[in-house]
């Protein structure tokens, strides 16, 4: 297993992404969690798009739209201060951060957090993730579905990493 530090991207295997999200995440973008959205939602919130985006979507970090699947792979630092620089943004944009500075750790947290669940993986694991809300809030469990035989690029739609 590589040393080099990872991180998960968006895939789609098929459209249905297209159909169950809104925004949808692109192939090749950056993911994480994105469970922060989620931290006060009851299940009046849980409808339609937004009940499949709250079940299992991963959170894009160029579109933030969601993603059923992303796969493990290799990340550059560079790679990784634009992903954070774009989720600290978000955080000011849409959840009302009063500055880049202030939102900035939350969003070096929140990509960690994604570093640590892909570590111990290889290139091409793929991750799904699972909502439910419960009393304490809401509980993620991350399935992991490691590539047999084929390396997922021969079949999933990837973004360019321009390297």
């Amino acid at each position: 297993m590589s040393t080099e530090p990872k991180l998960a991207r968006v895939i789609r295997l098929d459209e249905s992404d297209v159909n169950v999200f809104d925004p949808v995440a692109e192939p090749g973008e950056w993911a994480v969690s994105g469970a922060f959205a989620f931290s006060d939602w009851s299940e009046a919130d849980l409808v339609g798009k937004a009940r499949q985006a709250f079940a299992n979507g991963w959170l894009g970090l160029s579109s933030f739209g969601r993603a059923t699947f992303v796969a493990v792979a290799p990340v550059t630092q560079e790679e990784l201060e634009a992903a954070t620089r774009a989720l600290a943004q978000h955080f000011v944009e849409r959840w009302g951060a009063p500055s880049l500075e202030a939102a900035w750790p939350v969003a070096e947290g929140e990509i960690a957090d994604m570093r640590a669940m892909c570590e111990d993986h290889d290139t091409n694991t793929l991750l799904v993730v699972e909502r439910e809300l419960v009393e304490a809030g809401v509980r993620e469990r991350i399935r992991v579905i490691v590539p047999e035989a084929a390396d997922l690029v021969a079949f999933a739609v990837h973004g360019d990493r321009g390297d």
